[in-house]
């Protein structure tokens, strides 16, 4: 029989790995590993395959039982830590994560490791992005039009940062993710024979004009400085959004759901 675990001194080892994780990049890619929190979250990282090294729980919210259900049997007890309200308010970043968090083990993100089922993929491209709730907007755009994949481009930063965990309310677990520079990126989509359909406001034809029924790749940069120049080299079409207002862009999450729902309505309609 298990031992149940019980921690309540935020000196604990396990308790500052779990901070320094939640703080700190370079942690988090030196050990491999990061922190999430909610019910959400943890149920989707579980269905993404990802392994949960440890799982803290606050037992006045939610019970170990409770606990184990939700996570199936894909999780043993021996992962379990229950935690005192100290340390739980100290590790929560908000009081809505429902009482449990857990450290996991992230996955490499290469290129060449995404596999697509579909001979017409359908691919969301961020060059740069910076902002964690822009970035996790995107996943949860993906997640919900199903695409193939995401690729950053030349990232601003890891992945699992928990801003970007929280903001994707865990899409991050959900989508194929593939990162790399942007000469790398170019590459596997040329090689993959996949059309760039680049968001720009030089030299472009109305989003609604193009079709993307072939294997088609969405790309958008920032909105501060929008593509770089490798992109709008190689793009098999420029595309842009119509402004109707006094404005000459939108928030990059949205300008991609605009497009990516057009692409999925076209393909629907065949």
């Amino acid at each position: 029989m298990t031992e149940d675990k019980y921690l309540s001194s935020l000196q604990n080892p396990l308790v500052k790995k779990a901070m320094t994780l939640k703080e700190k990049s370079r942690e988090r890619k030196k050990t491999g590993c990061f922190v999430l929190e909610g019910v959400r979250e943890l149920q989707l990282a579980v269905k993404g395959d990802y392994e949960l090294e440890t799982v803290f729980f606050y037992s006045d919210i939610i019970a170990r039982n409770e606990v184990l259900k939700l996570l199936g049997q894909t999780v043993g007890q021996e992962v379990l830590v229950e935690i005192s309200k100290e340390i739980y308010q100290k590790l929560a970043y908000r009081e809505t994560t429902e009482g449990i968090l857990a450290i996991a083990k992230s996955k490499p993100h290469f290129l060449d490791s995404l596999e697509f089922k579909s001979k017409h993929p359908l691919i969301l491209v961020a060059e740069a992005p910076e902002k964690p709730g822009n970035i996790g907007a995107l996943l949860r755009t993906a997640d919900a039009a199903n695409l193939d994949a995401v690729i950053i481009a030349n990232p601003k930063g890891d992945l699992y940062n928990p801003n970007i965990i929280r903001s994707s309310v865990g899409c991050i677990f959900t989508n194929q993710v593939g990162v790399g520079t942007t000469e790398e990126v170019i590459a596997f989509l040329k090689k993959n024979n996949i059309a760039l359909y680049c968001a720009a406001l030089t030299a472009s034809e109305k989003y609604t004009k193009v079709k993307y029924d072939e294997a088609s790749a969405i790309i958008v940069g920032t909105e501060a400085t929008g593509l770089s120049s490798e992109w709008l080299e190689n793009s098999t079409k420029n595309i842009i959004i119509p402004m109707e207002g006094e404005i000459d862009s939108m928030n990059v999450s949205v300008s991609a759901a605009i497009v990516i729902f057009e692409a999925k309505r076209q393909r629907d309609t065949q």
